[in-house]
């Protein structure tokens, strides 16, 4: 499975674009919130950082077998996430043969999806990533971390992962709203400078996927 994977990567970041998906999860969430937010982040990387990432993105569930042909997978929402046992068992084995997902919580997720994360590396605490971990640094600087892009309650942005050998596998981005600032400008009416970081630090996380 990981040479399977592995060689995916590698036609990846040839002469063919690729394709990311986002995740549709079962529990009720709305997986489906910002739905201009990654078309944006593919058009601004493919300008921006060299990538052929293909303009529509994918939707895929958790435990669909073609989870392993994205390198990378968004998830987001406000509400529950439920993972069966079907979803645990092929997510792990998605993270864990060199895929990647990005979970962003879109204000109301955290107190559901740490426990479903919990299910997936039952093992694997998640660790909050310090301001000089990669994903920070190319190619656009954040030396503080993570940028604050929406306020709700007053709280830092905080990037947790799960690494396998040293290598982030899942990044959870938790008071922040990163989708929120790649959407398009007139649905929440974000500065452009705000959205510039977002759009940035989204290009950052990409990178470090084609290139970790």
């Amino acid at each position: 499975m990981k040479r399977y994977f592995y060689l995916l990567l590698l036609i990846s970041v040839s002469s063919f674009s690729q394709e990311i998906a986002l995740l549709k999860y079962s529990g009720g969430g709305d997986w489906y919130a910002n739905p201009t937010s990654l078309p944006n982040l593919i058009s601004f990387c493919n300008s921006n950082i060299n990538t052929r990432i293909k303009a529509k993105p994918s939707t895929v569930e958790p435990s669909n077998p073609d989870l392993l042909s994205y390198p990378f997978v968004h998830m987001t929402g406000h509400g529950n996430v439920v993972f069966s046992d079907s979803d645990v068992t092929n997510l792990r084995n998605y993270l864990t043969a060199g895929g990647f997902l990005h979970i962003d919580d879109n204000y109301g997720m955290d107190q559901f999806i740490r426990k479903e994360i919990k299910k997936i590396f039952p093992n694997n605490n998640l660790v909050e990533i310090p301001a000089n971990h990669p994903i920070f640094q190319k190619p656009f600087p954040f030396p503080n971390g993570l940028p604050k892009i929406h306020e709700h309650d007053g709280t830092r942005p905080q990037a947790f992962g799960i690494f396998i050998d040293n290598k982030l596998v899942l990044l959870y981005t938790y008071e922040c709203d990163l989708g929120d600032g790649w959407e398009d400008a007139e649905v929440h009416n974000d500065p452009a400078n705000v959205r510039d970081k977002a759009l940035k630090m989204g290009a950052n996380i990409i990178n470090y996927i084609f290139t970790n």
